[in-house]
């Protein structure tokens, strides 16, 4: 599909990896392994479109409550996703607080970007209070090198942003999809593009 509008920056909150599971009867976890191929198929979709930045959620630091079986399949599922689209020529950075144990070492090195293609920004052990403590205690965001995002796109039905970059998402367009995450198709990027580009988009103006 050929969009006349495209926006610069789309965040991606990938939700519904446990329902989807259980809706198998599977553990709660497996859905996490599940979203690593979604994943993949949206980085690609974002690159062939030419969409300039993308921001996805990972995991949070309100999720690391959750059972340890839970926590270790997501943080698997993160470092399995951040190394393949690495590979694939992401400029990734991951952003989080890198300094909890929560936070998978084998992405330490993407604490600072890398690499030189779509600008993807992956949430890991991320939290907004986390982010916004950056302002007072060094000066600037943690995520200061995060634009102003257009378009947030939210899989399984929740309409919150659930703390996700609340600076750069203050102006963003929410676009709901109601199926899980595991259930990823192109299509629903398509709808929520030809959603935002029929927004009236005034910034308050």
């Amino acid at each position: 599909m050929h969009h006349k509008r495209l926006p610069k920056h789309i965040g991606f909150i990938p939700d519904g990896n446990r329902r989807w599971a259980q809706a198998r009867e599977l553990p709660k976890e497996a859905g996490y392994e599940h979203g690593i191929g979604p994943g993949l198929a949206l980085f690609e979709a974002c690159s062939r479109l030419g969409i300039e930045e993308v921001s996805v959620y990972g995991f949070t630091q309100d999720n690391t409550r959750r059972p340890s079986a839970q926590a270790r399949q997501f943080r698997a599922a993160c470092v399995a996703f951040a190394q393949e689209i690495a590979r694939r020529g992401a400029a990734l950075a991951v952003i989080g607080d890198a300094s909890s144990s929560q936070f998978p070492a084998e992405l330490a090195a993407f604490t600072q970007r890398q690499g030189e293609g779509i600008k993807v920004n992956f949430l890991v052990n991320y939290g907004w209070q986390w982010d916004l403590q950056g302002l007072r205690d060094e000066g600037a965001l943690r995520s200061a090198d995060v634009s102003r995002i257009d378009l947030v796109v939210r899989w399984g039905g929740g309409r919150r942003l659930s703390g996700f970059l609340p600076v750069q998402s203050v102006y963003a367009d929410i676009h709901v999809v109601d199926e899980w995450w595991p259930d990823y198709r192109d299509e629903h990027l398509e709808q929520a593009l030809a959603w935002w580009s029929r927004q009236d988009r005034t910034f308050g103006g």
